[in-house]
C-alpha cells in the first residue's frame, strides 16, 4: 500500500482555490443606493391651486361650509347671551317695580324723613368743608341715632319695620346681582346711589348688630356696595 505523496496534498489543497479563480468576477456597479419606499411621505396637492376646475369648486365650497358652520355657531352663541341678558333686565325690572310699590315707598319716605330731622338736628357739628373720614363718621353716628327712640317723631317699632324692609329689599337685590340673575348695568342705574347711601349711614348700626349676634346681617348690601364700581360724585 503506497502512500500519498506530497503532490497529491498539494493538488488537493489548491483545487478550491482554482475553482474559484475560475469563476467571473463580480463588475463593479453604481447602483448601491436603495429603491425608494412607497411608505415615503409624499408631498400633498393643494387643491385651491388645483388645475382642475372641479377640485377648485370642491376645495371653496368646502372653505365656504366652514365658514358657514362657524358663522352660525357664533351668531347662535351671540343670540344666547343676548337672551340671557334681556331675561336679567326683566328681572331687573320686576325689582324696579316691586321699589315703586305702596309699603316700600312709604319705607322709603320713613327712612329719609328721620335722616333728614337728623342731618338738620347735628349740622353745626359739621364743618363747613369735612374730610371724607370726618363725613363717613358723622353719618354713622347718625344712622345709629336713627335706630333709637329719640331718633324722630315716629315710634322706633314702627321705623324698625320700615328699615327692616328696605334690608330685605337691598338683600334681595344684591343676591339677584350674585347670581347673575339681574342685570348689574340696570341694577345700577336704578339702585346703586340709594345702595350706597343707605351704608354710608347704617354701616355702623348694622356692625353693632353683627357683634350683638347676627354675624351675617346685611353682608349681601355690603358686597354689593364694595365690590361694585364707585358710586359718581355729588355734585
Amino acid at each position: 500500500m503506497k502512500k500519498p505523496t506530497g503532490n497529491t496534498r498539494q493538488t488537493a489543497m489548491t483545487a478550491p482555490a482554482k475553482a474559484q479563480a475560475g469563476k467571473p468576477a463580480l463588475q463593479e456597479t453604481t447602483e448601491g443606493f436603495p429603491w425608494p419606499s412607497s411608505h415615503e411621505i409624499k408631498k400633498e396637492s393643494n387643491p385651491f391651486t388645483d388645475r382642475d376646475w372641479r377640485m377648485l369648486v370642491y376645495a371653496w365650497s368646502g372653505m365656504a361650509v366652514r365658514l358657514a358652520i362657524i358663522f352660525t355657531l357664533m351668531f347662535s352663541v351671540y343670540q344666547f347671551l343676548a337672551n340671557q341678558e334681556q331675561k336679567r333686565v326683566e328681572q331687573t325690572m320686576s325689582l324696579v317695580e316691586l321699589w315703586e310699590n305702596k309699603d316700600y315707598q312709604q319705607a322709603q319716605r320713613a327712612l329719609k324723613d328721620r335722616l333728614t330731622g337728623l342731618n338738620a338736628k347735628y349740622d353745626n357739628l359739621l364743618s363747613a368743608n369735612p374730610s371724607p373720614t370726618e363725613e363717613q363718621v358723622f353719618r354713622q353716628r347718625i344712622g345709629i341715632e336713627a335706630m333709637t327712640a329719640s331718633g324722630g317723631d315716629m315710634p322706633l317699632a314702627d321705623f324698625s319695620e320700615n328699615f327692616d324692609r328696605i334690608v330685605y329689599f337691598l338683600n334681595r337685590l344684591s343676591f339677584c346681582i350674585d347670581g347673575d340673575l339681574c342685570s348689574r348695568k340696570v341694577t345700577d342705574a336704578y339702585f346703586r346711589d340709594y345702595a350706597v347711601s343707605f351704608w354710608s349711614y347704617f354701616a355702623g348700626y348694622i356692625d353693632k348688630q353683627r357683634k350683638a349676634g347676627s354675624p351675617t346681617f346685611a353682608s349681601a348690601i355690603e358686597n354689593y356696595v364694595r365690590n361694585g364700581p364707585p358710586a359718581p360724585a355729588a355734585k
